[in-house]
């Protein structure tokens, strides 16, 4: 895709791309970045880094979406380090973090701050996709002096069609007392890995054919270890609990809703959708472009869940352009 085919859509300033000679070369395959544990609050969260490649940079964090990694950032984290000093978290119970009590969407929120806190580098460019933009939603909009600019990917921020999501499935299953040691079992005894990974690379990407053999065997690699980690489909399906509690919260009275914290968001803010998601509403991404203050659109048409995956150049040159855009 062309950048020229980018769809621009939506009542939100659309968003500029940046010259596309302004981007390193991805030769070959980027390998993950390397990450280490550190200690916050007294449990382990798992991060990785991405070394800033000149002088001239400033401090990144990126939040991955459900049942996804700090994994999910290696080739924009790439690409956008000549600008950025990226660091990329796995939230409480996924990719390699500890598990934590609570899944709600305000606990996430209140982790992400606790980190930028924690680290002294804040505040930060912040990227969320999907769960990871609903929490990062609530980061800016609640801790403005944290957050520089804010990048959301297919933020998953409230709709109430079922039908808009591949996950609706799982919604009923939410009520079953005990449920995930139900999905645990069968997951354990009937779908592979590698089965489970071509489902999921289907789910998230509009054209599976973009996904290196490379990535497919990473997404194989942490989705064995999923099945080896004893809290994960807890930890999963009740953060899938707290974000459908967080949706239909968010269209009752109250200041707590995440549209009405998108309002009072003050940074800088990219919002970037793919035409082709089948996880979250692309109708989700105007609605909340709109309602942040300073804020620019981008629906890329031909894309899924994942743009920072699936077409990441055309993610960095939007982001790019932000920065040009505010200096």
């Amino acid at each position: 895709m062309r950048a020229s085919s980018a769809r621009l859509a939506g009542a939100a300033k659309p968003a500029r791309l940046a010259a596309a000679d302004g981007l390193p070369p991805i030769d070959g395959f980027i390998p993950p970045w390397p990450g280490t544990d550190a200690k916050l609050d007294g449990t382990s969260l798992y991060v990785r880094h991405t070394p800033a490649r000149t002088d001239a940079t400033e401090p990144a964090l990126y939040v991955h979406g459900l049942g996804g990694s700090s994994l999910n950032w290696t080739d924009l984290a790439y690409l956008l380090a000549d600008r950025l000093d990226g660091q990329a978290i796995d939230l409480p119970g996924f990719g390699r973090s500890e598990p934590a009590r609570s899944y709600r969407l305000v606990a996430m929120s209140e982790r992400v701050i606790a980190w930028i806190e924690h680290s002294g580098r804040g505040p930060v460019h912040l990227f969320g996709n999907s769960l990871g933009g609903a929490v990062a939603v609530r980061v800016a909009g609640t801790r403005p002096d944290l957050v520089r600019t804010l990048t959301l990917i297919s933020p998953a921020m409230p709709f109430v069609d079922p039908r808009r999501s591949a996950q609706a499935r799982l919604v009923p299953l939410l009520l079953v007392p005990g449920i995930e040691r139900i999905v645990t079992w069968r997951l354990a005894t009937t779908i592979t890995p590698e089965s489970m990974a071509r489902q999921v690379i289907a789910a998230c990407f509009a054209d599976p054919g973009r996904v290196r053999p490379e990535r497919v065997a990473e997404a194989v690699e942490e989705i064995r270890r999923r099945y080896d980690v004893p809290w994960f489909m807890a930890a999963y399906m009740r953060t899938l609990r707290g974000l459908v509690g967080e949706f239909l919260r968010s269209y009752l009275p109250g200041e707590g809703s995440l549209w009405r914290v998108a309002t009072r968001i003050t940074a800088p803010t990219l919002v970037v959708a793919g035409g082709a998601d089948r996880m979250v509403d692309v109708r989700a991404a105007p609605t909340v472009a709109k309602l942040i203050p300073d804020s620019r659109l981008l629906i890329l048409d031909g894309v899924g869940h994942v743009a920072q995956m699936e077409r990441p150049e055309l993610v960095a040159r939007a982001f790019l352009g932000m920065l040009d855009e505010v200096g």
